[in-house]
């Protein structure tokens, strides 16, 4: 699909707007004079990459698209960003306590986003929540803070908690969520084999209903959570263990990517007044555990859609920071320091893919030369497309009869070609006939005018396919999943005007392997405003915010493994890079390993076969060389496309 336009009129004001740039880039990502996308790592405390110029030395190093760029300084950046607004909450509402945050590993288990957050971090007293015993051996490695607390979720075995519970004796402060009523008969019979105990925190089942994506997993029916009964019961049973001097915190989690800050404040009254009854029950308490759900603006609309927030980052820490304060004060009880989870909002905009596109395809738009002898289906679509041009006024009233009359005559060429009245040729002249009409009515459809569904779908008909090199299973799984949005967007060429309409087909056999859901204004769209591909120039699309889940989560659909990664830190001017970490792609012998084939054992399998094609004159030695060859290299080489 061809869009109208010039290219005078056109800016990178324009694409910043048209691909909503302006809007959830902030204060990452803008377009500079070349019409390059620019990375400003550390926001507006100065210093920018020309993403282009920064691929352009990437592939220099032999690291080519499809490629994950992590700048590290973004995370460094979030931290910032999360404690300075509890700070101010906190300095504003006159708070008696403090704020100290833990990142869930399960959002990226990679060891140098782990490592990095918990270094920059320590200086807040940041530490790791940890959802399984794998995640626990990485928090206990990585923490050598005293004062950075160990969350402990998820399903807890005997050794789970066993672990906990010495950690606390090297040192660490390990809270153990009780999130199950099962694990507190198994917390204080390990404590008492032990002779030790860890920290204990329960999580609440709260009543408050949540919105969005994930808005069915709280309530009386969430997977985790204790309900009010089972919360008292398990008071009286620490108590009886002498271990309620260990109840120190209370967890409550409604949800990932909260949209409405409505929720969040109904679900922190409930929970404010539950540490209140607890304090009053004996137990110490001095933590509230707020969970994740902290949102991020995905499409820049600011509103309460799932795509979005209708918050800011400094609106949450008020709320959590005043509603708390608010539930505490009347009671005189102290008020407890303040804990998240936030992992969506600190690692989503660290890391950018970038990929290639490898080609497009779309209807043959132009009109077919007339030929002798055309048959009437023909005939009567070449005098369709005529009535089409001749329109004096987009009367989509005539267009629609039009197209209609298009449809009929190209189904007439079909039944033709099936009785065997009409060649292949003349079948291929119908259709192509039938996409110019499409074509020529979809120009001339009025913006301003509410026009039939059919014609509307023209645009999306007419619509060409680029094929990405990357595959959307293992990059960006949410996608298909759960339809998830990502901003996606060319990372150059933005100072021209886009002319095509398209989607993305990635390299998979799966028909789910598409990117079709793009920002439109605080809405989806189907179609990508693109660029004409240029033979003489890779074309290269970004895919932004996926910073958080997309790594672990993706899969090894048709053995398409993980992509190149690079860990890109700003130096010290500020305007240059430093490449602190690469981290290659996995390679067509570790996929297949993965799937428990051995690389050297199919390499022997093949070369007996071509011994036998040898022997039997069908291949020759050195055809048979040259294949071994390629099978070889082929091992080591990535499973993305290649020049």
């Amino acid at each position: 699909m061809v869009l109208t336009g010039t290219e005078r009129s056109w800016s990178v004001s324009r694409s910043a707007e048209l691909y909503g740039l302006d809007r959830w880039g902030e204060p990452y990502f803008s377009i500079n004079s070349r019409g390059h996308v620019v990375v400003q790592p550390r926001g507006d405390r100065g210093g920018s990459l020309d993403l282009v110029d920064l691929l352009k030395g990437l592939e220099a190093r032999d690291l080519h698209p499809p490629l994950l760029i992590r700048f590290d300084d973004i995370l460094e950046d979030r931290l910032e960003r999360l404690h300075a607004a509890f700070d101010r909450a906190i300095a504003h509402y006159d708070y008696g306590g403090r704020y100290q945050g833990v990142f869930p590993i399960k959002c990226n288990q990679q060891r140098h986003v782990v490592e990095h957050l918990v270094e920059r971090g320590n200086r807040w007293n940041f530490g790791l929540e940890a959802g399984s015993k794998a995640e626990l051996l990485i928090a206990l490695s990585l923490t050598q803070n005293p004062d950075a607390l160990l969350i402990c979720n998820g399903y807890k075995d005997r050794r789970y908690i066993e672990t906990a519970i010495l950690a606390r004796r090297l040192g660490h402060k390990p809270v153990v969520v009780i999130e199950q009523a099962d694990e507190v008969e198994r917390i204080i019979a390990a404590s008492k084999d032990l002779g030790a105990s860890p920290f204990i925190g329960v999580r609440a089942k709260l009543s408050s209903r949540s919105t969005g994506r994930w808005g069915s997993s709280v309530g009386d029916r969430a997977k985790f959570g204790l309900s009010l009964s089972e919360m008292l019961q398990t008071v009286r049973a620490l108590e009886q263990a002498d271990l309620l001097e260990d109840l120190r915190l209370l967890h409550f989690h409604i949800g990932s990517q909260i949209n409405d800050i409505a929720v969040l404040k109904d679900a922190l009254q409930e929970a404010g007044q539950i540490y209140v009854e607890l304090t009053q029950l004996g137990a110490p308490m001095g933590f509230l555990d707020v969970g994740g759900g902290l949102g991020i603006d995905y499409d820049g609309s600011r509103t309460a859609s799932a795509a979005s927030t209708n918050y800011s980052l400094q609106n949450y820490a008020n709320d959590v920071v005043a509603t708390v304060r608010e539930c505490c004060h009347p009671h005189g009880v102290p008020v407890p320091t303040l804990v998240s989870e936030s992992g969506r909002a600190i690692a989503s905009h660290f890391s950018v893919l970038v990929f290639n596109v490898l080609g497009c395809s779309g209807t043959p738009g132009e009109e077919p030369d007339e030929e002798t002898d055309e048959p009437l289906p023909v005939r009567n679509l070449r005098e369709t497309l005529e009535r089409v041009r001749n329109l004096e006024s987009p009367d989509t009233s005539l267009m629609q009869e039009a197209w209609n009359d298009a449809i009929k005559f190209k189904d007439d060429a079909l039944a033709a070609f099936r009785l065997g009245y009409i060649r292949l040729s003349q079948r291929a002249l119908a259709e192509q006939l039938t996409w110019t009409c499409a074509k020529e009515i979809s120009q001339r459809l009025p913006d301003d005018e509410i026009v039939h569904d059919d014609l509307r779908g023209l645009q999306r008909a007419l619509a060409c396919t680029y094929y990405a090199n990357l595959s959307v299973f293992r990059s960006a799984p949410d996608t298909w999943a759960i339809d998830q949005l990502f901003p996606l967007m060319p990372i150059h060429r933005l100072e021209e005007r886009p002319t095509q309409l398209g989607h993305f087909a990635d390299l998979t056999c799966d028909s789910d392997g598409k990117l079709a859901r793009f920002i439109d204004g605080g809405q989806t769209k189907s179609l990508l405003e693109l660029h004409t591909l240029d033979p003489n120039e890779p074309y290269r699309i970004g895919m932004f915010l996926g910073g958080a889940y997309q790594e672990v989560m993706g899969n090894l659909h048709n053995l398409f493994g993980s992509t190149n990664a690079v860990h890109i830190r700003l130096s010290d001017r500020g305007n240059d890079y430093e490449l602190d970490h690469v981290l290659r792609g996995d390679t067509n012998a570790d996929v297949l390993k993965m799937m428990e084939h051995d690389p050297e054992l199919l390499l022997e399998r093949l070369r007996k076969v071509s011994e036998r094609a040898i022997q039997s004159d069908s291949l020759s030695i050195s055809d048979a060389r040259l294949l071994m060859d390629h099978l070889r290299l082929s091992l080591g080489q990535t499973t993305y496309l290649e020049k």
